[in-house]
């Protein structure tokens, strides 16, 4: 009989142990997601220290769950961790940001071919209707119903494209480009349509099957998204400065 309840509270400890650590998993990933909205939709800016304790009180958890978020979003580009200072929403620089544009072209291509090669029915109803929700977003000049769906456009991209190595690469690269790619559609109006212009090319290619034409599409839409920001930062240098 000792030997059966002994044997019964390791089974009920490993048990708990198990629910606990699960528990803990779950809160990380909605830690995790929670941080990466605010990140993504701005609230938090390149350069904002995350404070550890402020955060676990703010989303009523233990700092276990923040701290592991923090480095799921390490590894996926969005904060870094500087020793002995903390962690800060990551920052990058205009050089760094036109490397990645140019690494980003060459892994657009890979994406646009292979997701005209292997996009079913239903992979093509999805993007035309996010595509159509992009549309309205575009029409009404919102950079904050816009943003995301556009982020939300191209992951489901990398996904149709059947290459889970290719899209985890992406999706850390353009997570580095957060920040740009917000800006350039914030600061000029005028990107809206030609930014829906080429998304829609880009769908059409790849309902048709035709990877040449939706790997360049795609390429070329990467350098574009590059220029756009440049013209964009160029507007802000040109503007004339008001004194406060």
């Amino acid at each position: 009989m000792t030997i059966y309840k002994t044997r019964w509270s390791n089974v009920k400890v490993k048990r708990e142990g198990l629910i606990e650590l699960l528990q803990s998993h779950s809160l990380t990933t909605l830690v995790q997601r929670e941080l990466e909205r605010r990140i993504l939709e701005g609230e938090l800016s390149p350069g904002d220290k995350l404070n550890e304790g402020d955060l676990a009180g703010e989303l009523n958890v233990s700092r276990g769950p923040v701290r592991e978020a923090f480095r799921a979003l390490e590894e996926a580009g969005l904060v870094r961790t500087e020793k002995n200072r903390g962690v800060f929403v990551r920052q990058v620089s205009l050089r760094e940001a036109d490397e990645i544009y140019e690494v980003r072209a060459g892994l657009d291509r890979m994406i646009g071919r292979l997701a005209a090669v292997h996009a079913t029915a239903r992979d093509v109803a999805d993007l035309r209707q996010m595509l159509k929700r992009m549309q309205q977003a575009a029409r009404a000049r919102d950079v904050d119903a816009y943003y995301p769906l556009n982020v939300l456009f191209h992951d489901r991209l990398a996904e149709v494209s059947g290459n889970g190595t290719l899209a985890g690469v992406y999706r850390r690269l353009v997570n580095e480009l957060h920040l740009y790619r917000r800006e350039t559609l914030a600061r000029n109006a005028q990107n809206f349509p030609t930014s829906i212009r080429e998304h829609a090319g880009i769908v059409e290619a790849i309902a048709r099957g035709d990877a040449d034409a939706a790997g360049t599409l795609l390429h070329q839409h990467a350098l574009e998204s590059r220029d756009r920001l440049h013209r964009a930062l160029d507007k802000v240098m040109e503007a004339p400065h008001v004194p406060n």
